[in-house]
């Protein structure tokens, strides 16, 4: 069996950066609905299109492939104390950009992370880890099945945790 449109194929994969640092082990398998339904990066969509169990592929990706550049406007400094007395790097906190309207407000939610804490100052920075980074993804096929119609309808691979249920 090979990947194919309407198949859910799960990976074997681990993520490193362009000098070859490891980014992502991967320790649990990746598991995707195959087909654009943007469960995974196009370029590894479209890499692993045709593979069979026991294949690999090594996908190099830009930021804009990836996780997208930085973007210094994503980072906030803030008032120590808006923040609980218990607060420690790497926490994350769900807040809206500055200089967006409360009426935009739904629209605009980001989870910012804590990444310095400087006296009286907390930095936020709500850019993806891996923002402004050239990965490098090594996958390899470790199981091909045929999606069910559910999750064809859904867009998505179904465990027990899924919240689409009708």
């Amino acid at each position: 069996m090979q990947v194919a449109k309407n198949m859910v194929v799960t990976l074997d994969y681990n993520v490193t950066d362009v000098d070859g640092q490891l980014v992502d082990a991967g320790q649990e398998p990746l598991v995707y609905l195959h087909g654009g339904y943007d469960d995974i990066f196009p370029m590894i969509e479209e890499a692993m299109h045709g593979k069979r169990i026991g294949e690999s592929v090594v996908v190099k990706m830009q930021p804009d492939d990836a996780f997208g550049e930085y973007d210094a406007e994503l980072v906030q400094l803030e008032s120590r104390s808006q923040f609980p007395q218990e607060l420690q790097v790497g926490m994350q906190f769900e807040g809206v950009p500055e200089g967006v309207d409360d009426e935009d407000e739904d629209d605009e939610v980001l989870i910012y992370r804590v990444t310095e804490i400087a006296d009286d100052k907390v930095v936020l920075d709500a850019n993806h880890p891996l923002a402004g980074m050239a990965l490098v993804f090594t996958c390899t096929v470790t199981a091909v099945r045929p999606a069910t119609a559910e999750e064809i309808s859904h867009g998505h691979t179904h465990d027990d945790s899924c919240e689409d249920e009708e």
